[in-house]
């Protein structure tokens, strides 16, 4: 449970949110709608307050048997845009080259999870993805993927529905622009279908 989301007030704020586009939020319609959307918040801002470095706690130190490479793909992804407040969806692949610590393959999607569940941009949810993962790991590099569609693009504005925005962000070995194309290879990359 989302401690940080103050719910009366966000239900009092959507209140007056729906008084201001000319709707009556007593209605029989609309009487709900502002404990709902309090309610969905608590989830959409889950991560508000939460340490994503918490779930690389327990790193497993290793030797140096490790492979070559952790790659975890697929991830989905959902986060809100700080721009409109409206949802951006799609997938996440993470890669790391291991050092010294590997982490239980769960860990990495939640820390996509407590990151993307806040107040968001694509562009910067990828860095503190690679990041916090570079922090917890001392991994000898990290890159992130991030494959998106946003309701700002889709749903108003230019209304683009099919448009999907790629972010990459890396560090360390994984900076280097042909290690990364064979993470790409590994990923198919050439499309976008992995946010659809």
């Amino acid at each position: 449970m989302n401690e940080t989301v103050d719910r009366e007030r966000v239900a009092a704020a959507v209140r007056e949110l729906l008084h201001a586009i000319g709707a009556d939020p007593d209605s029989p319609e609309l009487a709900s709608t502002p404990a709902r959307v309090a309610e969905s918040y608590t989830e959409f801002f889950a991560g508000m307050g939460q340490d994503p470095a918490a779930f690389l706690s327990d790193a497993i130190p290793v030797g140096a048997d490790t492979g070559e490479l952790v790659l975890v793909r697929d991830i989905t992804l959902r986060s809100m845009c700080e721009h409109h407040l409206l949802p951006f969806r799609g997938r996440a692949h993470i890669a790391y080259r291991p050092g010294r610590s590997v982490v239980g393959l769960s860990a990495i999607p939640r820390v996509v999870d407590a990151l993307a569940a806040r107040p968001q941009v694509q562009e910067r949810l990828g860095e503190q993805i690679a990041q916090t993962l570079a922090d917890g790991l001392d991994p000898e590099g990290v890159l992130v993927v991030l494959e998106a569609r946003h309701g700002c693009v889709s749903d108003r504005g230019v209304r683009q529905a099919d448009a999907v925005t790629v972010t990459v962000a890396s560090r360390g070995v994984l900076a280097d622009p042909t290690q990364q194309a064979a993470v790409f290879a590994l990923l198919g990359h050439g499309g976008s279908e992995g946010a659809q």
